[in-house]
């Protein structure tokens, strides 16, 4: 929809002698449209008037199209100004300007987001820069309007900031790909942008663009087909397995029923059962029939998250315009989409907006606004006191709309080891229902206790090296004094010597995805809905164990977190139901906390008491955990394997004493004798014959190997040694540091070539690689490697920060 177009001169017209913001809000009220409040009508009477000093400029034709205030497709947002044409090609133009009256602004290391007062005389708030909105508005137009790209109308994106001096922060170098692909035009710009317009738009089409665009039909392009499509292709995360299969097919065969009759579908599935996953994959398959789809989620961490791991970038692409929050559907007509796939739909609220005063209903909006709406949700995974998306809502609102019902259910379990049994265990464990599974065997899932939470989080830090898939989160049970001053540390254990920050200001919805921030914390509201291979878990002082019995206290979170916000009036109204929400809110977040990782969950208790209690749920029939001593190294405990446990085919790696098995590296059987113990291997490591673990003692290697390092090794490497750390054995050696006739150094070696191809050593030489001066290199000449010379092992790593 339009609000207002004419052709150039009537605009100069309505601008310069008539008052255009009142003929502007004349448009705007009869279109029956929101808008029009004074601030609104303060800034076209600003901006529009800028407008027209810009196009004043003879070189820019008369009759060029003018539009103001076109509402894209699907949305409630507005370009605010187009300026339609043709270029010196013949070819229909539009340039799309984004107006802002800002005169300061400030840099925001965010992709795409600058801090300004947006609205008049509000705070700072960070929102998109307008290079950034101007160039996703065309993105948007050009995706979705099926008139710009079958009749190849070509758009051309720019932000006009007429208040807005050149200060550096506005124009700083991080925005230089959005103000690439959107110019972005200041305070003394004016005659550039008149320029630019001009050289975009060379002569007038009689309004034909402008017709065009507000009758388009909304249909994906086939470049966004392609280009999601394309983004589908080898990310084997988003395959689909089994159940997942069956329902995607059902889906898609009920989505083409919904041109009958509306559709809903619900699909129930408890953590790791692949909604997600799922909730994807229909997205590029329904974009890909040319259907108005759209991803919605509440949060938007998991938005975010999907964008970049699809498009494999965190700056902000075209896909973006395929994702939506659950509060952008307050105003749509009927069937304005052809499907809607919610995910995470038990954290739908009942109100929209910032202040949660927008609209009637979010499941009911949501449902009206598509021909089919697929809810998948979780009814324990509810965890503040707005969440209202639990299946019977969701019921009764389809039932209302005239909607014809099918539910569906995951049940397959691909977090948590596959471990259904985990799941029963902490549903159980944490009170939530009572289940068979009092007790947890940690060979089934990788379950800790932890007394500190520094080596907890040393150790998730230790297992994201192998794919940056761990991370730790917590309980709101802190405040976010780092929100004000990013030097303030929020999560502060003293006793510990352990302080962390909310994950909350940096990297914001990336957090759980972006390189670095595993030393920052997660809570409920950035990872709902995310998975992970290990979380560390800080529960807090809102849940313990107290006389026999779990037990919860919603005034031990902070009084920042929104989840429980409005339960103290409630207390005092209706206590009994007050008591059970702020319990079933506790627990379901602790219970979604822990389910986030698929190999494995490490938990540090505030309340020492639940910490003795969740030990003592884990099975006693297992041989206590144990680990490698690490002497003097920050080295990451390697658990160990018992014996039954490796006879029944479970991963392991020998731990090897060198300098007693020095001479066993030749035959793998022999090794594996020598082992003093067996250990489980890193992430990363598929244990196969000639492997082991051994400590390298001494500085001789110390800048690649830090004295008392444990290390992976491969017995009787095969190809080429050179340049490689390796384990030597020989007569001839006699290392002070080793103490035995071994030694581990850098290889190389010098050969002569013979007339038939054949070669031999001239001499090999060990070199040292240490921090510390004074280590000679070891050389052996070739009347002297002969049999007694043998390269017995070669160092894969260091499993220091690998474990």
């Amino acid at each position: 929809m339009i609000i207002y177009q004419a052709s150039k001169t009537e605009f100069l017209h309505h601008t310069l002698r008539d008052d255009i913001e009142d003929i502007v809000l004349r448009h705007v009220r009869h279109a029956g449209v929101a808008g029009g409040g004074e601030s609104e009508v303060r800034s076209w009477r600003s901006s529009l008037f800028e407008m027209a000093k810009v196009l004043q400029d003879e070189e820019i034709p008369d009759d060029a199209g003018i539009a103001i205030e076109y509402q894209l497709p699907s949305s409630s947002q507005r370009i605010d100004f187009m300026i339609t044409g043709e270029d010196e090609t013949g070819s229909p133009k539009v340039v799309i300007i984004e107006l802002k009256q800002w005169s300061s602004s400030r840099y925001s290391s965010k992709d795409g987001i600058v801090w300004a007062r947006r609205g008049g005389r509000n705070a700072e708030i960070e929102g998109p820069h307008p290079s950034y909105q101007a160039w996703s508005y065309a993105a948007r137009l050009e995706d979705l309007n099926a008139a710009v790209h079958e009749q190849g109308i070509r758009l051309q994106p720019c932000a006009y900031l007429h208040n807005h001096p050149r200060d550096g922060q506005i124009d700083h170098p991080h925005y230089e790909p959005h103000i690439q692909r959107a110019p972005l035009f200041l305070k003394s710009d004016k005659e550039k942008l008149s320029r630019f317009i001009s050289k975009h738009v060379r002569r007038g089409d009689r309004l034909k663009s402008l017709y065009a665009i507000e009758h388009g039909r909304i249909q994906p392009s086939k470049s966004l087909v392609d280009y999601v499509a394309s983004l589908m292709q080898g990310k084997s995360e988003f395959v689909l397995i089994d159940q997942q299969k069956v329902v995607y097919e059902s889906i898609l065969q009920i989505e083409a029923r919904s041109e009958e009759k509306k559709q809903v579908v619900i699909v129930q599935g408890g953590p790791g059962t692949g909604k997600s996953v799922l909730a994807i994959n229909l997205l590029a398959a329904l974009i890909g029939r040319q259907r108005n789809a759209r991803y919605v989620t509440k949060n938007r961490a998991p938005r975010e998250v999907f964008q970049a791991k699809l498009t494999g970038t965190f700056t902000k692409t075209r896909i973006g315009n395929l994702f939506s929050g659950s509060g952008a559907f307050t105003k749509d007509e009927s069937d304005t989409y052809d499907i809607l796939l919610v995910d995470e739909a038990h954290r739908l609220n009942e109100k929209s907006g910032l202040y949660r005063n927008e609209g009637e209903n979010q499941v009911l909006e949501i449902i009206r606004s598509a021909r089919c709406t697929v809810f998948f949700t979780d009814d324990d995974q509810r965890v503040t006191i707005f969440d209202i998306g639990h299946t019977e809502e969701l019921r009764r609102h389809a039932r209302r709309l005239g909607a014809e019902i099918t539910e569906l259910a995951l049940t397959s379990q691909f977090r948590c080891n596959g471990s259904e049994g985990y799941l029963a265990w902490l549903e159980n464990t944490l009170g939530i229902r009572p289940t068979a599974n009092q007790m947890l065997d940690p060979s089934e899932y990788d379950f800790r206790v932890f007394d500190n939470p520094a080596e907890m989080h040393d150790l998730i830090a230790a297992k994201n090296q192998a794919n940056n898939r761990s991370r730790v989160v917590a309980g709101y049970c802190w405040p976010w004094p780092s929100k004000n001053n990013p030097e303030a540390w929020d999560i502060r254990l003293p006793q510990f010597d352990y302080q962390k920050r909310w994950n909350l200001s940096t990297d914001g919805s990336l957090w759980i995805v972006k390189p670095g921030s595993v030393q920052e914390v997660g809570c409920i509201h950035t990872c709902q809905g995310l998975e992970l291979d290990y979380v560390g878990v800080i529960i807090g002082n809102d849940l313990a164990f107290r006389n026999g019995q779990i037990v919860t206290d919603p005034t031990q979170r902070a009084s920042s977190d929104q989840s429980v916000r409005g339960l103290k009036k409630m207390v005092r109204e209706d206590p009994e139901r007050a008591r059970e929400l702020g319990d079933l809110i506790i627990k379901n977040t602790y219970r979604t906390l822990m389910t986030r990782g698929m190999k494995g969950c490490y938990v540090y208790c505030t309340d020492k008491a639940l910490a003795d209690y969740l030990r003592s749920r884990l099975s006693t029939t297992l041989e206590p955990t144990s680990v490698v001593s690490l002497e003097d190294s920050n080295v990451v405990p390697l658990r160990q394997i018992t014996e039954p446990k490796r006879q029944n085919s479970m991963a392991a790696l020998p731990l090897i004493d060198i300098k007693m098995a020095a001479g066993a590296f030749s035959d793998i059987q022999a090794l594996e004798e020598a082992a003093n113990q067996w250990l489980e291997p890193p992430d990363w490591v598929t244990p196969q014959p000639g492997l082991f673990v051994a400590q390298v003692v001494g500085e001789s290697m110390s800048r690649r190997i830090p004295n008392g390092s444990w290390c992976l090794f491969r017995a009787n490497p095969s190809g080429t040694r050179q340049g490689k750390v390796v384990i030597v054995q020989h007569r001839s050696i006699d290392d002070p540091e080793t103490g035995g006739k071994y030694t581990i150094k850098v290889y190389s070696s010098e050969k002569t070539i013979n007339p038939d191809g054949s070669w031999q050593h001239e001499q090999i030489v060990l070199h040292p690689d240490s921090l510390q001066p004074g280590y000679e290199p070891i050389v052996i000449h070739r009347e002297a490697a002969g049999d007694d010379f043998m390269i017995v092992a070669e160092l894969l790593t260091v499993l220091d920060n690998e474990a």
